[in-house]
């Protein structure tokens, strides 16, 4: 009988969490597939180690934030302050899309991107209440920086489009990482994806006001 202890147990059943939740979504995976794949014979190995399946899953994203805030980190530490606004979002944007982009490297991280796109709409943003995996983390440090760079919208409004941008990233990413692992070849190549996609975002945040009127 396979054992249900052991870090070795553990690494394994995230790994095949990992597989599980990118192939049948993170609200259809089935536990017993994922203990299955593990190669486990006793169904309350997810329990024993993680505590329940929101356990499992947050172990997941946070090890996958913790290989990207290694990247974003570097990546904000190289990026030059300047005082166009403009500028200074497009460099946090462009430090956000090499970070996401660097699990494009490897099926584990294109799995992950695939999951984390689910939970784009969980991250806190418009409560400005973070994830507990994203708390305290440069990424949600980075979403402040962000948010600052967009001070001349009302608040309701610069909250929701920074939400619905990085559900925009999160989609995008997940995209490429699905035809990725799918064999299949993008439409555009690694420079040109992450480029595009931080002028496209960009342009998204800053776009004008509608003009509605007097709508008191």
């Amino acid at each position: 009988m396979a054992r249900t202890s052991g870090p070795e147990t553990r690494e394994k059943l995230i790994r095949a969490a990992e597989e599980i939740f990118a192939a049948q979504g993170v609200h259809g995976a089935q536990l017993r597939d994922i203990v299955r794949l593990a190669g486990q014979s006793n169904p309350s190995a997810v329990q024993y180690h993680f505590g329940s399946r929101a356990g499992l899953l947050d172990t997941v994203m946070a090890e996958r934030q913790t290989r990207t805030e290694k990247v974003l980190t570097a990546e904000l530490a190289e990026a030059a302050e300047t005082a166009e606004t403009a500028d200074r979002l497009r460099g946090l944007l462009a430090a956000l899309l090499a970070a996401e982009a660097s699990e494009l490297r490897t099926e584990r991280g294109r799995r992950c991107l695939r999951i984390s796109a689910q939970l784009s709409h969980e991250s806190g943003v418009r409560t400005r209440t973070p994830h507990p995996t994203i708390d305290g983390t440069v990424y949600w440090e980075l979403i402040g920086r962000v948010e600052d760079c967009l001070a001349a919208l009302p608040e309701p409004v610069r909250l929701e489009r920074l939400d619905l941008a990085l559900t925009l990233v999160g989609a995008a990413m997940a995209d490429r990482a699905g035809q990725y692992l799918a064999g299949t070849t993008p439409l555009t190549d690694e420079v040109l994806f992450p480029a595009d996609l931080v002028e496209t975002t960009a342009a998204f945040l800053h776009a004008p006001l509608p003009a509605l009127g007097d709508t008191s």
